[in-house]
């Protein structure tokens, strides 16, 4: 044997026996994507207690944002594993007015906190997984929504979403932040206010600018980060808007904005259910654009070209001073565009659909109706930012067939898709997109990501909010899990698929 091989060997050897590498590492399982079922689950209480989650294959504990009565990271310890032991929470109480959102990386936990003032710049607390003791808290911009590293380690990214205040006298501008870990945590905090000499192109493509007296910088709201295999590159939804920017996380510079355009529910492979007064569940057409909107994102690789999948939930902004919901029983229309307004604006049609009344009308009389959510999911090219993708009515179809559908949701955003996450299995990328208003994920093979193959619905705890991808290679059984944290019944739930 060569020096080079055993030089190779012992520096395995020292990594098994620090517990960075198990066994299951060096023989990888074959597992059945299309068979997710229950393993274990941990009840951490009521709504808000169980948001988003990070696990550390280091420590094997989970890590989870609890916001029901006060600012906390419950931390589960998996070590026992398929046994869940609940070790004491972090409390960040004093440190923030809620944790938003939580990462993992190298034995590192980075916690999304908001201000107590949430209109205030808030900051991410980074500390050690195995002692839980601080390393540093880093200050970003306002209302941290969401956190991530960066696949090396190198970065932490935050999207800082910038919300107004309930009167809308402060609206902080939304911001991106690229905290350097190497380089003691130093932050650039980066803002859209060169993207202002392209608004009005930007608002052709369907990008909204549209809070009351904000520039487009105020208005621009962060929401969900995906970061590219390289880590050099990050995408970020701009959810309120509907479109999302990328990011040159090296550069620190925001490259471009892409606008996502609108969703034609008049065409019938885009057919959604507009009513929960109706008394039935029924797919129909309808004179009505939606905007995609979308919330979480996720980065991966198919046939050596990167995507991203985006949930398409929709989001309007409500607010004490400010909100953009109406009914289209309520409005005026067009009777030159809609000879048959009469109709349309009944209960049982069009009448309980939420639209925006910020675009499509003149002097009150709607010529057009802008509604809320794609119902589905996207995947664009990473490379062009070109929609390869989108759902349809077919994600809604699964939970119709499933008897999952809510029909109390139909008038909002129907099974408002919110997670999103792809994991390799068998070397293959596979989606888990969490349903808010079906308390399920769907699992999609997305190796050709022009036509995702379904694979199966999984039923969740109350209103999914976190989706969690765990390999085989950092599970403490050494089969992949899904992980999913429900923010309406506190319930988190571990999923595994069947051995082939």
């Amino acid at each position: 044997m060569t020096n080079t091989g055993r030089l190779a060997i012992v520096a395995l050897l020292a990594l098994l026996m620090q517990g960075c590498v198990d066994d299951h590492r060096l023989n990888p399982v074959s597992e059945d994507p299309a068979t997710f079922k229950e393993i274990a689950a941990a009840d951490l209480g009521g709504t808000a207690s169980a948001e988003i989650a990070a696990y550390d294959p280091i420590s094997k504990r989970l890590f989870v944002v609890n916001n029901e009565a006060a600012p906390k990271v419950d931390v589960l310890n998996l070590s026992a594993y398929p046994t869940v032991t609940k070790e004491s929470a972090i409390d960040v109480s004093s440190l923030s007015g809620g944790a938003n959102s939580v990462a993992v990386s190298g034995g590192k936990l980075a916690v999304a906190l908001e201000a107590i003032n949430k209109q205030q710049n808030g900051s991410i607390l980074v500390l050690n997984t195995s002692t839980l003791a601080t390393i540093k808290q880093v200050p970003v911009g306002a209302l941290p929504d969401m956190v991530t590293f960066s696949p090396d380690g190198a970065y932490i990214v935050t999207a800082n979403e910038g919300e107004p205040s309930a009167d809308y006298r402060t609206d902080p501008v939304g911001s991106v932040s690229i905290i350097n870990v190497a380089d003691n945590y130093s932050v650039r905090t980066l803002t859209f206010e060169s993207f202002a000499a392209s608004q009005a192109q930007l608002a052709a493509g369907g990008f909204r600018i549209f809070g009351p007296n904000a520039s487009l910088a105020q208005d621009i709201e962060p929401e969900y980060a995906a970061i590219s295999p390289d880590s050099k590159t990050a995408w970020v939804t701009l959810q309120e808007n509907n479109g999302m920017a990328e990011i040159d996380l090296i550069a620190g510079r925001i490259r471009r904005i892409v606008p996502f355009g609108t969703k034609e529910f008049s065409q019938g492979g885009n057919a959604i259910d507009p009513s929960d007064r109706d008394t039935q569940i029924s797919l129909r057409t309808g004179p009505v654009k939606s905007f995609f909107l979308p919330d979480a994102i996720s980065y991966f690789s198919a046939n050596n070209v990167n995507y991203v999948i985006t949930a398409d939930e929709g989001d309007a902004r409500e607010y004490t001073a400010f909100d953009e919901q109406v009914r289209i029983g309520s409005l005026t229309l067009d009777a030159t565009v809609f000879p048959n307004a009469t109709t349309l604006k009944q209960n049982a049609n069009l009448g309980r659909l939420r639209v925006t009344n910020t675009t499509g009308n003149s002097n009150g009389v709607y010529k057009e109706l802008f509604g809320f959510g794609g119902r589905g999911f996207s995947i664009y090219n990473a490379a062009t930012g070109q929609r390869v993708y989108e759902a349809g009515k077919t994600l809604e179809e699964r939970v119709i067939a499933a008897n999952l559908y809510d029909d109390d949701r139909s008038d909002d955003k129907g099974i408002e898709p919110e997670g999103v996450t792809v994991g390799l299995i068998n070397n293959k990328p596979i989606a888990f997109v969490g349903m808010e208003r079906a308390d399920a994920v769907a699992v999609y093979d997305v190796s050709n990501p022009s036509a995702p193959q379904f694979l199966q619905l999984v039923k969740t705890g109350d209103a999914p909010e976190g989706v969690l991808f765990v390999s085989a290679a950092n599970s403490p059984n050494g089969r992949t899990m899904l992980i999913v944290s429900s923010e309406g019944d506190g319930m988190v739930k571990i999923y595994q698929p069947d051995l082939r």
